[in-house]
């Protein structure tokens, strides 16, 4: 997938565990696993703006877009 999920670096950043920031922002541990594996479909922005202001971070931080390898965009 061209979008790319770095949650495990701003909790390593901070010090945070997973179980930690699903409570303070508000979501299952589960769904918190789902987007951090990268296996979401959507984010809400209430979400996101959620997790960015937990973590202290720009959405930035958290997404970014990668390109897709030739192998993976011929298959």
């Amino acid at each position: 997938m061209p979008i790319a999920v770095d949650i495990d670096v701003m909790l390593a950043r901070r010090k945070m565990s997973v179980g930690e920031l699903a409570d303070r922002v508000g979501i299952t541990p589960a769904n918190l696993a789902v987007l951090k594996n990268g296996r979401a479909k959507a984010v809400r922005f209430a979400t996101l703006a959620a997790l960015c202001e937990v973590l202290e971070c720009q959405p930035g931080d958290l997404l970014r877009w990668e390109t897709e390898t030739e192998d993976a965009a011929d298959g």
